[in-house]
């Protein structure tokens, strides 16, 4: 593509060192596409005939089939996509082919097709966490009335349904969509016509190209068009910030299946053996996926270290952005969907969960919040009860076992209405607050998921 310029073939070492079609021919679909739409500026401009341009999409539209099939020759030695599938189109059709890159460069060609392939790709990725939000949401449901203990420092804080626990995560899930969905609108701006770095003399219609594309906007700078992978960065971090939840959720699902907790069971399907204890039944899915999410990370890094040291315009370490970028949406994409699976087929062992918040410590913020409707100070109510606290462990009884008397040690107004809030049911139903886990509201948060998530 530059013979003409050079004396010397590019020796073979630094082919192998340069190529990128190995893992940039995924682009095949969204780098035809964007070349259909030039052929028809092209046509527009005057520089091809109408025949030309027949003759260049159904020759593009051929090799996508069969490059769909399996029966396309990717050739090292061209290089990269964009090179193999227009070296395939003009042997195909000859003359007309060699026209078909005509103002434009492999600059702000790649920056059309990674900007093509996102927008897609982002698409996808939202369409799998809904999928996980519906599993989370559905096994909700079926666990309505499940109450568990909630946890600050790993040490049970108080109870709370199970369901509100696991809408925590469909929050965060619904964020990592918000995110996605917000870099996707700051990358649908078509870059085709920026050419190399400037442009181009010949005057192509980029408007119409974008028109075609689907694009509601065109890039106001050449260079900042071809040297922007902003939204790769933002692709990224959404990804990784996502993998970071799909990880916290691993940790609390491998500590609930722990014989320690014991609060689920899951599916044989979804877990593994071990090749020396028969007894075993492992947590695979989670910890690949709590595993992975450092490989999320990773990427991340990778494209904000190869960006920060780069002068304008284009510079081929912008190459390197395509691997840690397809990875990760491989990567996540893999994860959400086997995480849906794996939630689906998962059992609560509601009497498991019901033990633990059982726990009369769980009521000790309860017996604080009395105190403050009898009109205590809540710092010293805090402090009565936590001496009443120690006074029952020490005394190896809980809450509901100790008598008025033994109540009256630490204040003197203590009385029989005391032993109301000494219930769970008493405690999640006072959580009444907008955002807390009274089964009122609850309920009125899986009605409001079950909504947006069939819209």
């Amino acid at each position: 593509m530059w013979k003409g310029r050079f004396s010397q073939p590019t020796s073979e070492r630094v082919q192998r060192y340069g190529e990128s079609v190995s893992f940039d021919w995924r682009l095949y679909a969204h780098d035809i596409r964007g070349s259909i739409a030039q052929s028809k500026a092209l046509l527009k401009a005057g520089i091809i005939t109408k025949q030309e341009q027949t003759d260049i999409e159904r020759g593009l539209l051929a090799i996508k089939e069969e490059i769909t099939s399996g029966n396309f020759e990717w050739q090292e030695s061209l290089e990269d996509v964009h090179m193999n599938i227009e070296s395939e189109l003009t042997q195909r059709i000859g003359p007309a082919g060699a026209k078909l890159h005509t103002a434009r460069s492999r600059n702000d060609q790649v920056a059309l097709d990674v900007r093509l392939y996102c927008r897609d790709e982002v698409d996808a990725i939202v369409a799998h966490i809904s999928e996980l939000q519906r599993a989370l949401v559905q096994c909700a449901e079926r666990n309505q009335k499940a109450i568990m203990p909630g946890y600050t420092h790993l040490q049970r804080g108080q109870p709370v349904l199970f369901a509100h626990h696991l809408l925590a995560y469909v929050e965060m899930l619904e964020r990592d969509t918000n995110r996605l969905m917000d870099a996707s609108e700051r990358l649908n701006v078509m870059p085709l016509g920026s050419g190399a770095l400037a442009g181009s003399t010949i005057l192509l219609d980029r408007e119409l190209i974008a028109k075609e594309l689907g694009f509601p906007a065109i890039t106001q700078n050449s260079m900042d068009a071809v040297s922007d992978r902003d939204y790769v960065a933002e692709i990224l971090f959404a990804i990784a910030l996502c993998g970071v939840h799909l990880s916290r959720l691993s940790e609390d699902i491998i500590l609930w299946a722990s014989a320690e907790f014991g609060f689920i069971a899951l599916s044989d399907a979804h877990t593994t053996g071990s090749s020396l204890m028969p007894q075993k039944k492992n947590p695979d899915v989670a910890e690949l996926t709590r595993g992975k999410t450092g490989r999320l990370i990773g990427n991340l890094m990778a494209i904000l270290t190869i960006l920060k040291g780069l002068p304008m315009t284009y510079n081929r370490d912008m190459q390197e952005d395509k691997e840690p970028l397809f990875d990760s949406i491989d990567t996540i994409k893999a994860a959400l969907g086997v995480f849906a699976e794996m939630v689906s087929g998962m059992d609560v062992r509601t009497e498991k969960t019901k033990a633990a918040a059982s726990d009369p410590m769980l009521l000790a913020t309860d017996l604080a919040d009395w105190l403050v409707k009898q009109g205590l100070p809540f710092r010293h109510a805090h402090e009565v009860i936590g001496k009443l606290v120690a006074y029952s462990i020490e005394q190896k009884r809980g809450f509901a076992d100790l008598k008025v008397s033994e109540y009256k040690q630490f204040w003197k107004g203590f009385n029989k209405s005391v032993y109301k809030v000494l219930t769970l049911d008493t405690a999640l139903a006072a959580r009444k607050n907008s955002g807390a886990p009274s089964p009122a509201n609850v309920a009125a948060q899986l009605k409001r998921w079950r909504k947006l998530l069939s819209a």
